[in-house]
């Protein structure tokens, strides 16, 4: 799986508002979240703006306005969040693996692909932001980090 810059972003401008919402310190402007992250004005506009369309973040203009959640950190996973930047966790050339049609040798391929989406939703629909922000991972995302060939890049 290739993480997009746009995916990447949009994470970690969400943990930084699931930060906020702990220290109770009300809306973060988005200058202050591209600052805080190194993420480019212009484009975490953009990022924020499909959050907003979502329903993961809120909105409000003026001086003392900026960005927070919609729900509680616990409440938005990110699967949740990777599918309003992104849309599908796993697409095959742009189609749903279930709908991809193979023949011949490759014929079980689309099952593996099925297999991958199963897998990256194991992962993203049970991480939320209040884990990235608490610190405290699931017990089975942990577990996979512990092995050491999992960061043996291949």
């Amino acid at each position: 799986m290739q993480v997009s810059a746009r995916t990447d972003y949009a994470l970690k401008a969400t943990a930084e508002l699931a930060y906020a919402s702990v220290r109770e310190s009300g809306p973060v402007k988005g200058e202050a979240i591209a600052e805080t992250q190194k993420i480019p004005k212009k484009f975490m506009e953009n990022i924020l703006l499909d959050l907003k369309r979502s329903g993961i973040v809120r909105a409000q203009r003026g001086a003392s306005g900026g960005y927070w959640l919609a729900r509680p950190a616990q409440e938005i996973t990110l699967a949740e969040i990777i599918r309003a930047v992104e849309g599908p966790l796993a697409d095959v050339r742009g189609e749903w693996p279930e709908l991809v049609e193979y023949t011949g040798a490759a014929e079980r391929l689309r099952e593996v692909w099925i297999a991958v989406r199963a897998n990256l939703r194991a992962v993203l629909e049970n991480v939320t932001l209040a884990d990235l922000v608490e610190g405290e991972l699931p017990e089975a995302v942990t577990n996979l980090t512990s092995s050491p060939e999992a960061w043996i890049h291949h």
